[in-house]
């Protein structure tokens, strides 16, 4: 019997994490190609932060369920829902954004189009701490600068969520991968695969780098929205490809002569604007990495629903006595 009503971390006006509320909201009904999920596991990311302080504008209908991914139960599934039954383990990681609610809660609805099985034994907690950040590094490797086997890879903050998945992907894809972190996190990008792994904080990191890669940087990956492009650039072999995926403040100059004169180009990428189709592109690789168990991810805590509010301010003020890793949300 599924209940009238839900436990929901949502909001009513878009604001600060303090204005994050925790009650009880109806439960959604799922539509012809929708699915009905419980909610098991889901994870805080930077763009939920976005979303919910109103500094990233996508529509939204209040109350406004808060949060992106989740793993869960199928619970309910619409006629036009193909391939979906009662029980199935699932995966959203694209809720919360241009006009679909989000999944900080009991239940959720999913159109059938961005939800995709679990497979089997794979842990739910391991599952959604990477769902975001990696189908964020795959579509980036892969549809934006098209990495090929051989080619090196520098991958700016490659202990994060994003960064460490960038890493992974790279390694695993035959690419060599040069990561940048601090010191304290240099052996975690090695055991993620990082050939060389260089400290940014040192003021030689660019000279590192290009001691590291004499014929050039094939694709350059920075997740931490400092962007020094005309540095980067000038590390770049001929028709190497910048992907900008961070940094929506960096007034970062474009120094045009280094891109036309070599063929170098810069794409800007967000998950959210990717087309349904990319994101099952993405998923199906991820599910057979997944499966394999060749994907790993630090969890740094895990957090009732009621503690929604405290999930965000970590994301926006990150606690330096915690652990490194994700914060979830078990409602």
């Amino acid at each position: 019997m599924i209940p009238t009503a839900m436990r929901a971390a949502y909001i009513t006006a878009t604001g600060p994490a303090e204005s994050i509320r925790v009650g009880e909201l109806p439960v959604p009904r799922p539509g012809p190609t929708d699915v009905l999920v419980r909610t098991t596991v889901t994870a805080v990311n930077h763009v939920d932060t976005f979303v919910r302080s109103g500094s990233y504008r996508t529509p939204l209908s209040f109350p406004f369920v808060i949060g992106r991914d989740l793993v869960g139960e199928v619970v309910e599934a619409g006629p036009g829902a193909a391939g979906f039954g009662v029980g199935d383990l699932v995966w959203c990681n694209s809720l919360g954004h241009g006009g679909r609610q989000g999944s900080f809660a009991e239940y959720a609805v999913v159109s059938a189009e961005r939800l995709y099985h679990l497979p089997g034994g794979v842990d739910p907690d391991l599952a959604v701490s990477l769902l975001h950040p990696a189908a964020t590094a795959h579509l980036a490797l892969f549809r934006e600068a098209g990495l090929c086997p051989g080619e090196t890879v520098v991958v700016g903050g490659g202990a994060g969520g994003v960064g460490g998945a960038l890493v992974q992907l790279a390694h695993l894809s035959g690419a060599r991968v040069i990561a940048t972190a601090s010191g304290r996190d240099a052996q975690w990008c090695r055991d993620l695969g990082a050939d060389v792994v260089i400290d940014y904080a040192d003021p030689a990191a660019s000279s590192r780098i290009r001691e590291a890669a004499p014929d050039g940087v094939d694709v350059h990956v920075d997740t931490s929205g400092h962007h020094d492009l005309e540095t980067t650039l000038g590390l770049m072999a001929r028709g190497g490809r910048v992907v900008v995926l961070a940094g929506r403040d960096a007034g970062a100059r474009l120094p045009i002569g280094a891109l036309y004169t070599a063929d170098r180009s810069i794409r800007g990428f967000v998950i959210s604007n990717a087309a349904a189709s990319d994101l099952a592109t993405a998923a199906r690789a991820l599910n057979v990495l997944l499966a394999a168990g060749r994907l790993r991810s630090r969890i740094a805590l895990t957090l009732p629903l009621a503690e929604a509010a405290r999930a965000h301010l970590l994301l926006e003020h990150p606690d330096p006595a915690l652990p490194r890793g994700r914060v979830l949300v078990r409602p």
